[in-house]
């Protein structure tokens, strides 16, 4: 859940009270759970939950607290978002769609790449099993990369993903054909097949509001069951996000972060879409207030002229609530609503659906109040304000409470109540509802677990807790069944009454007539999503090269060498890794904002010996943090080992951290003490970005603040900082760009010879931000030279040096330009998926490079003849 740490949010005025249920019934005063004893991997996991998920206070000044909620969905999200946006706090969606197609002119040089990792990840392999950093006992056991959106027509199932693509399976997910691969992105939203001819819908761009959350290009059909795409409309869609798709049988609805649209049915491919919704006029074009619509439905069984749609923001806006049209969502037609028994100034982001026949309209209300602090006791953490039902199915109301926090909790779940991680703490994150096309009283909701009632609400169970530590299966001989991946986001159920979830770790199902616990079927074996943020390889002892990355969510995973199977020694969110080229068994892995572990046993643990010991500087250690810790890491803070000393390594955040230590590095709070030195201040407002350390000579990229206040730029600034000469300081060089510096990469030859890479877009979208992605300095950062020459315009992520050549990852393909013609660039071989590449890596061989998507999993490809 890569968001978590990041819950900036401002709270809105009204008074909250909260009914909760016991017994698995709304209506009683709540009471605590019964305490449980975790085992440590549980406790750890937890405590680092609990610490992340409190709310930050807000800033005055801004509408949404200070300069920005950090995870936006449209806007900067303080590093993912911000490395591609800023300095302004949003782009045109013609950038990327123009980058890429100048891109895809370019000559492609090199042989096909070839996929490195067989889709899923084995989070339960009993030979890691560290007892306090693995998931091994959490029921999960082959994961992917986090699934978006879900449907189905006839046998075909169709499932998005966040920077995946569409796959598709004619056998209910036994296998799983890749498709929508070649895309300007490859962010889905929002898939919905039209009854009429079953052509497939495919809305752009993901709307689940987190921090590496991609904005889309519009709205794409195809009507060959997936096989080809054409996108409709103009490009009114272009930098939104689609988070609901539904028609009415004369047009279709598409609910965006740029508010509500409409096209008809049966008009010509090129028609633009119509706006019908967008009622925030937004003077100040704060990127929180463009009219956010995060569902809308049409009630069945009439002639499709009630339309609803719910705007929601998480943290509030002035314009939140239900909208209502009774003349088929036709512009100016839709009404903001006083629904009875809905708080209606407490309404943040919303699910809808109605039952088949119309007659019971359901709300899952995710709360502005609660996110900000403002909860009634006993509640300490949720923002979920509960489902709703009105039975009628008017959306004027009556509307009745189903279930809220403490009814869920009472379940069967594996979340407390009260408690630092309670039911529905990220349901401005993860949330749908979804009643069952056969059973108008049979409803499913997703937060971070699938609750059920069969009976309409008046009970409930857990259909997929959290992790199975705190269920009272757990230790016992029988043990746990089976459950789903945490953090949910899509549903659906096929005409032949099979259920199909999306979370964060991949698509599960089961029949939706089945009761029992468990019995949950994954279906991750086919589906190769995985979502990297860093890559490092290293020879592995048992032979071959092994490769370590950090995914979203699904932890620290390793490759071994000679296989394609993808193994996670580590839990958690995943970040930046170094890894020992000579020995993959030694690694360091990253949890969040700077939180390093290190193995020397390439992660393996029989359960009882540990695997992994925290070595962190950072003040969101999982240990204690140390005295004098770094409070300003990024959410994955860049580290580096020194090329040419394996024992000097590098972290930064607001400060710069020196080791001379490597592997034996030890960081604690009591008398074993901090090897972590602090080298050099970068600023009070300042993070790092990017290190590289080569000869005892350190670079190291920031930014402060890392966060645009708007889109002219005003905010943000970043630099670039070096030891190089002997003492620190920063560079003063006017050419270079006031962007987000990607990655900084030395000559292994030469610490004075150093590359920088800049993400974002050039000042043809953004008139602050420069020119340029590429740039090298022969004198150790004194002057630069621009050697981007003929690369297209696009955020560059990472570069490494390899074969005499430059290796660049981009959002859009990889490519490579020659030592000696370093302006005169071409695309990198063939076949690598569209999903954004977010780092590179050299092969311990040095004739090959492998590249980590966050979507698609890692791709290698040997360098051999260029």
């Amino acid at each position: 859940m890569l968001q978590r740490s990041h819950l900036l949010a401002v709270a809105l005025a009204a008074a909250v009270v909260l009914t909760g249920g016991t017994g698995g019934t709304a209506g009683a005063a709540p009471e605590p759970l019964p305490a449980k004893a975790l085992p440590p991997t549980a406790e750890r996991q937890l405590a680092a939950l609990e610490h992340l998920v409190q709310p930050t206070v807000p800033k005055a000044g801004h509408a949404d607290g200070g300069s920005g909620d950090p995870d936006d969905p449209v806007a900067a999200a303080r590093q993912f978002a911000a490395a591609r946006t800023a300095p302004a706090a949003t782009v045109s969606g013609a950038a990327p769609e123009q980058g890429a197609a100048a891109g895809n002119r370019l000559r492609a040089i090199g042989g096909r790449w070839t996929e490195v990792t067989s889709g899923s990840t084995n989070s339960e392999d009993p030979a890691y099993a560290d007892p306090s950093y693995s998931d091994y006992g959490s029921g999960w056991g082959l994961v992917t990369g986090r699934a978006s959106a879900l449907t189905t027509d006839g046998r075909w199932v169709y499932a998005g993903f966040a920077d995946g693509g569409v796959w598709r399976s004619q056998d209910g997910g036994r296998h799983w054909q890749p498709e929508f691969q070649d895309q300007t992105t490859a962010s889905v939203g929002a898939l919905w097949v039209d009854p009429q001819d079953h052509s497939l819908w495919v809305g752009t761009g993901e709307a689940n509001t987190s921090g590496d959350n991609y904005t889309g290009q519009g709205v794409y059909r195809s009507t060959d069951h997936g096989r080809t795409y054409q996108r409709v409309g103009g490009d009114e869609l272009l930098n939104g996000q689609v988070a609901t798709l539904t028609g009415n049988g004369r047009y279709v609805f598409a609910a965006t972060s740029h508010g509500l649209w409409r096209r008809p049915l049966e008009a010509a491919r090129n028609k633009p879409w119509q706006p019908v919704l967008q009622p925030d006029p937004n003077p100040t074009h704060d990127p929180t207030r463009t009219s956010i619509i995060s569902s809308v439905v049409v009630r069945p069984g009439g002639d499709g002229d009630t339309v609803l749609a719910a705007l929601g923001y998480r943290s509030g806006t002035p314009y939140d609530g239900l909208y209502l049209s009774t003349r088929g969502g036709a512009p100016g037609t839709f009404t903001l609503i006083q629904p009875a028994g809905i708080d209606s100034s407490d309404i943040g982001r919303t699910s809808l659906d109605y039952a088949p026949d119309g007659g019971a309209l359901y709300a899952l209300i995710q709360s502005p109040a609660y996110l900000a602090g403002k909860r009634p006791a006993p509640l300490q953490s949720t923002s979920f304000k509960g489902l709703y039902v009105s039975p009628t199915g008017d959306p004027s109301g009556p509307w009745k409470l189903l279930a809220d926090a403490g009814t869920l909790a009472r379940s069967g779940s594996a979340q407390t109540f009260p408690s630092g991680y309670e039911p529905g703490v990220g349901a401005w994150y993860n949330q749908y509802v979804k009643v069952d096309p056969a059973d108008p009283r049979h409803v499913y909701v997703g937060l971070e677990e699938i609750y059920e009632t069969r009976d309409g609400g008046s009970t409930w169970h857990t259909l997929a807790p959290f992790w199975n530590y705190t269920l009272p299966c757990y230790g016992t001989p029988a043990g746990c069944p089976p459950t789903v991946h945490t953090d949910q986001h899509a549903v659906a159920i096929a005409a032949d009454g099979t259920l199909y979830v999306g979370s964060d770790g991949g698509v599960w199902s089961r029949p939706a007539s089945d009761s029992a616990p468990g019995h949950w079927r994954d279906l991750n074996a086919g589906l190769r999503t995985l979502q990297y943020f860093y890559v490092g390889a290293g020879r592995d002892p048992q032979g071959g090269t092994a490769y370590w990355g950090g995914l979203q969510d699904n932890g620290g995973t390793l490759v071994r060498g000679g296989s394609h199977d993808v193994l996670q020694p580590f839990a958690g969110d995943g970040g930046d890794v170094v890894v020992d080229p000579a020995d993959a068994d030694r690694a360091a892995a990253e949890y969040v904002r700077g939180d390093i572990t290190v193995t020397t046993t390439g992660g393996r643990s029989d359960g009882k010996s540990p695997a992994f010991r925290d070595i962190s500087p950072s003040c969101d250690s999982s240990g204690t943090p140390i005295a004098d810790c770094d409070p300003g890491m990024q959410f994955i803070a860049p580290y580096s080992a020194d090329r040419a000393d394996l024992n000097h390594w590098v972290v930064a955040g607001r400060y710069v951290w020196d080791t001379q230590k490597g592997f034996d590095t030890v960081c604690a709070k009591d008398a074993a003490g901090c090897d972590w030195k602090q080298a050099y201040d970068l600023g009070a407002k300042a993070s790092a970005t990017a290190v590289e350390a080569d000869h005892g000579v350190d670079y190291v990229g920031w930014c402060g603040s890392c966060t645009p206040s708007d889109d002219s730029g005003d905010g943000f600034h970043s630099g670039i900082a070096t030891d190089f000469g002997g003492a620190w300081h920063n560079v003063s060089a006017p050419n270079l760009p006031n962007r987000y510096v990607s990655a900084l990469v030395s000559d292994p030859a030469d610490p004075a010879h150093v590359y920088a890479v800049y993400g974002g877009y050039s000042s043809k979208w953004i008139p602050t931000a420069g020119t340029g992605h590429v740039f090298e300095s022969r004198d150790g950062g004194t002057t630069w030279r621009d050697i981007s020459g003929n690369l297209p315009d696009l955020p560059g992520d990472a570069l490494v040096i390899a074969n005499d050549r430059l290796v660049l990852a981009t959002d859009h393909l990889v490519y490579t330009a020659s030592l000696r013609s370093p302006t005169h660039w071409s695309r990198l071989g063939q076949g690598l998926p569209s999903s954004v590449a977010t780092d590179v890596t050299l092969d311990p061989s040095g004739h090959a490079v492998v590249v980590a998507t966050h979507g698609r999993g890692l791709w290698r490809l040997d360098l051999t003849g260029l």
